[in-house]
């Protein structure tokens, strides 16, 4: 289950009455989200990037709680990611479905070296999987999109930069048919859409959908980032002529400046309720200890009704809140997942890899916990490296891990990280001794513009090792946890270098365990019994 979070920042003001949800509602890097009913469930999906494996499916009653139920890419014969670059892989799903079939589109950034680049379409009849073999578009651009209209046509949508552009950074949309048997496009194209504000940088994220006889393109433009938005276009056929709200843009925190505790809000989804009313999930982001934001962009649930055959977004408020009003919908709470992990039966679905299975180095072991093989690969480049975390979801946390580790030499190296991208981590880890004879040594370094530094470096106890991270804001405390519980302090870390921005990044970090021979032949193991994530509640 995906626990609501608390965030940053005080609540925006006017908060509402009666039974009420905290936002975000997936907290942690969950960008680009959509949404779709099936009778009286709703699932959910959202980008992945590089990590495997990609493109997480959620499901809820209630549109508050949601639980992770799979993924719509999760083996290297439907789609390889290695060699992927940080921020690259899968972009910008939307999620369909029609007639007893889901249906997901997304975009793949690569090179990969296998060719396979573009936009894609993958089906299932269970969004837990398993999904198919992915049928590539031969179109350009990004963030591709389905609508099924009531004639049981398909319509498929997507953006690319202006073929003719008038300004820097314009994008143009198109809509063109999908055949729903071969599940590839056909007949014309018809660019319908350049962004609704003259000069508007990136109309992208487009989405169909038909209320009351209208074709409506929800679509987003300004860029992911601060100034980004949420724009809407109408037209009584489906392959236009569009024309814009005036109300353009119908949900933007831009205006608000960058004080606000919800930044960069847009890419929205719509789903309608039994009850006929209507919600919108949206990205945005949550600065702390500054303009930094280490969570990544995050969905959030925002109300939505309809004036005058349009949609308002966040309806008297016009903007998102941290905490809303619930959906009329009955609570449906998810059973709590524990803090500590033993890996029974292995990785669990918040878990996990870097441009490969975690299968190839990590599985349970026969007593318990989780053996993982070191790899020959360090998390400085672009190959699979012995990588398992799980998202940052929490501003404070605590997060110990227990380990078995006999190192073979100094080469060899197992323990935590905190991982924003190839350029931008820290490890905490313990190491084989610097000399023969040596004792086993407990290394903490950092990876920073493309440059490691070993930050401190002290001699390991012998036995079982309990590393830790005490994490409050953008203070990453590295810990060593001794045998009466209580933590030896061994340096704190700053966390302003893990936000996207610094890196470059459209991700936030992710905690977790990592392993290497640092290039060298290796055969040796290590064993973790348990990783602990543990929320740390705000103070009062």
């Amino acid at each position: 289950m995906i626990t609501v979070g608390s965030g940053p920042g005080a609540d925006v003001p006017d908060a509402p009455e009666g039974r009420t949800v905290r936002n975000p509602v997936l907290p942690g890097c969950h960008p680009d989200p959509t949404v779709c009913r099936v009778g009286d469930d709703y699932y959910l999906a959202t980008s992945s990037f590089e990590y495997v494996p990609g493109i997480p499916l959620f499901h809820s009653r209630d549109l508050v709680h949601w639980r992770p139920i799979g993924h719509a890419v999760d083996r290297p014969e439907q789609l390889s990611l290695a060699g992927v670059r940080s921020s690259e892989g899968l972009y910008a799903p939307t999620l369909r479905h029609h007639d007893g079939t889901f249906y997901l589109t997304s975009t793949f950034v690569g090179p990969n070296g296998s060719g396979q680049v573009g936009n894609f379409v993958v089906t299932a009849q269970d969004p837990a999987g398993p999904w198919s073999e992915p049928v590539w578009w031969e179109d350009e651009g990004i963030d591709p999109a389905l609508f099924f209209d009531d004639d049981g046509r398909a319509w498929a949508t997507g953006t690319r930069e202006s073929r003719s552009p008038q300004w820097d950074e314009q994008a143009e949309i198109w809509v063109r048919e999908m055949d729903r048997t071969t599940l590839r496009l056909v007949g014309p194209e018809h660019v319908v859409w350049r962004g609704a504000l003259l000069g508007a940088a990136w109309a992208e994220a487009p989405r169909l959908l038909k209320v009351e006889g209208w074709y409506h393109l929800l679509a987003a433009e300004g860029g992911t980032e601060h100034h980004h938005a949420v724009s809407v276009a109408r037209s009584t056929r489906v392959t236009g002529p569009y024309a814009g709200n005036r109300a353009n843009p119908v949900l933007t925190h831009r205006h608000l400046g960058r004080t606000h505790p919800v930044m960069g809000v847009g890419h929205a989804d719509l789903v309608e309720l039994p009850d006929r009313s209507w919600w919108a999930v949206v990205l945005g982001t949550r600065p702390y200890g500054g303009l930094y934001e280490n969570l990544g962009r995050e969905t959030f649930l925002v109300p939505v009704t309809w004036e005058d055959g349009w949609p308002v977004f966040a309806p008297g408020v016009g903007q998102v809140r941290l905490v809303e009003r619930a959906p009329s919908l009955p609570a449906h709470p998810w059973p709590e997942n524990p803090v500590r992990d033993t890996f029974a039966g292995g990785l669990g679905l918040a878990w996990n890899a870097v441009r490969g299975p975690a299968a190839a180095f990590a599985q349970a072991g026969p007593e318990g916990g989780l053996d993982v093989t070191l790899l020959p690969a360090t998390l400085d480049g672009a190959r699979p490296a012995a990588f398992v975390g799980r998202r940052q979801q929490h501003v404070d946390v605590d997060v110990t891990a227990r380990l078995r580790f006999e190192p073979a030499s100094a080469d060899e190296w197992f323990g935590l990280v905190v991982r924003q991208s190839d350029d931008h981590h820290y490890l905490v880890v313990v190491a084989g001794a610097a000399m023969e004879g040596g004792p086993r040594r407990i290394l903490v370094v950092r990876r920073h513009e493309g440059r490691r530094t070993v930050l401190l470096v002290v001699p390991a106890p012998d036995g079982a090792i309990e590393l830790g991270l005490r994490v409050r804001g953008q203070e990453y405390e590295a810990v060593l946890v001794g045998e009466d519980g209580e933590d030896q302090h061994l340096v704190t870390l700053d966390g302003r270098m893990l936000d996207s921005t610094v890196a470059d990044s459209f991700v936030g970090v992710w905690l977790g365990l990592y392993g290497t021979s640092n290039g060298m032949p290796s055969t040796t193991t290590a064993h973790v019994e348990w990783f602990e994530y543990a929320p740390v509640p705000p103070a009062a």
